[in-house]
């Protein structure tokens, strides 16, 4: 449905984004229903995704549907990709900017992972576009990182990042992976493992947070069913 979503398993999807981090800058998205379905409406800029070095697969639905078209996609969900990343002995010399999250979260992923390089760069609320906006841009291109967590909501991370290209940010690869840190600090919950194998993360995270989650997986997100029959089913792209 628009994407062209990486293929490998877990390690050689790590394992690119290791040696992304040592070459000219790119970025990585992980699309998810609720993006595929916003870049599909027009929601979100065209650009942002097709700029993307990477675009992996961040949602067990997806991929069951794509099978129904006789294809594998490889799922590799953001805050595991960020998790596999800073124990992996591929990435133990880089530094990891961390855009996003409050001084006191980057404190606690810190003190998680004493033996890794951080640095924090500053995400006020931000609207693309505004003087702010810019600014942390500009601030972010120049900083020091050889991998950028950006943790921001989407599609603003996403953008970011491609900002960042259009900043002309030299090296190193950004990874829009939203609540990754969070989950690692503990400061929300990834759901139980038996809801991940049974693609049921949505629902656990629409029992946990209800007025959040609601229009998200209960009036938006079953469209995701009509486009795919219309694009992949009845080729109505």
């Amino acid at each position: 449905m628009t994407l062209d979503f990486a293929d490998g398993d877990r390690p050689a999807l790590l394992a690119r984004v290791a040696a992304m981090a040592r070459e000219p800058y790119g970025y990585v998205v992980t699309p998810n229903v609720d993006h595929v379905i916003k870049l599909m409406d027009g929601r979100v800029e065209p650009d942002v995704y097709n700029g993307a070095a990477l675009k992996v697969c961040d949602s067990r639905v997806l991929a069951h549907l794509a099978r129904l078209r006789g294809k594998t996609l490889a799922v590799y969900p953001g805050s595991d990709m960020t998790a596999d990343l800073l124990a992996s002995p591929l990435t133990g010399d880089l530094t990891i900017g961390v855009f996003g999250p409050d001084r006191a979260a980057f404190g606690e992923l810190a003190e998680r992972y004493p033996s890794r390089r951080f640095t924090f760069i500053d995400a006020p609320v931000l609207t693309p576009g505004t003087p702010g906006w810019i600014a942390a841009v500009d601030e972010a291109a120049r900083a020091e990182w050889d991998v950028l967590l950006a943790c921001i909501s989407f599609p603003k991370q996403e953008s970011f990042a491609h900002a960042l290209s259009v900043a002309g940010r030299k090296q190193g690869v950004a990874l829009c992976v939203g609540a990754s840190v969070d989950f690692l600090t503990g400061r929300q919950q990834r759901a139980p493992r038996l809801y991940q194998q049974l693609s049921l993360e949505w629902l656990h995270r629409l029992m946990t947070q209800p007025r959040r989650m609601f229009r998200r997986y209960v009036l938006e997100g079953p469209a995701i069913f009509g486009l795919f029959i219309r694009h992949e089913v009845l080729g109505r792209g």
